[in-house]
């Protein structure tokens, strides 16, 4: 199943149990509240953990790849990116640790001003499978091999099914170079 769809249904069943939950008592709340906290800090301790392995690695194999060009910038073809493994592991690490903190400040405001009490159960699941689904865990971690849907660059899982992301084809890469050599002449 895509992670999109199962993050969906964990999250509506996580919703369904959570209404059974009975946030009003001061005890059940203080509970919830640590199984988040320790879920988030769980997550930010295993995503430094990578970042760590990863330079520890230093794996400083040439990645080429051409990132799709943006919708909006008129360019569908995008530019080529030249990199190592080691910088892109890192920069996709640095993404997750990003999307933990931003989830952790919007919790904060939900929670604090707002006064939700639901969301903090369900995050607290989420914020488990995310670990999960992250392809640097996976890579470095869980010590699979990057091949298949662990093959770098990662391409983004669409909702149902289809995959965007960067082109690694040779085709493409020599296309972006070509460009770059009309830029510089």
């Amino acid at each position: 199943m895509n992670a999109g769809v199962q993050n969906l249904v964990i999250s509506l069943g996580a919703m369904q149990i959570a209404r059974k939950i009975p946030f009003d008592d001061p005890d059940v709340l203080i509970y919830v509240r640590i199984a988040y906290v320790l879920s988030q800090v769980i997550a930010l301790g295993i995503y430094y953990y990578v970042s760590l392995i990863i330079k520890k690695k230093n794996d400083q194999t040439v990645l080429k790849y051409v990132e799709p060009g943006s919708p909006m910038s008129g360019d569908p073809k995008g530019e080529l990116v030249t990199t190592t493994v080691r910088d892109y592991d890192l920069s996709e690490t640095s993404k997750l640790l990003r999307s933990a903190y931003m989830g952790i400040a919007m919790m904060g405001v939900m929670h604090f001003y707002f006064h939700f009490t639901q969301p903090l159960f369900v995050q607290s699941l989420m914020g488990l499978k995310n670990i999960y689904d992250a392809k640097p865990v996976a890579i470095h971690l869980l010590g699979k091999p990057a091949v298949g849907d662990l093959q770098r660059p990662f391409k983004a899982a669409g909702m149902f099914g289809a995959a965007a992301g960067p082109q690694t084809d040779a085709a493409a890469i020599a296309e972006a170079e070509k460009k770059i050599g009309k830029k510089e002449e």
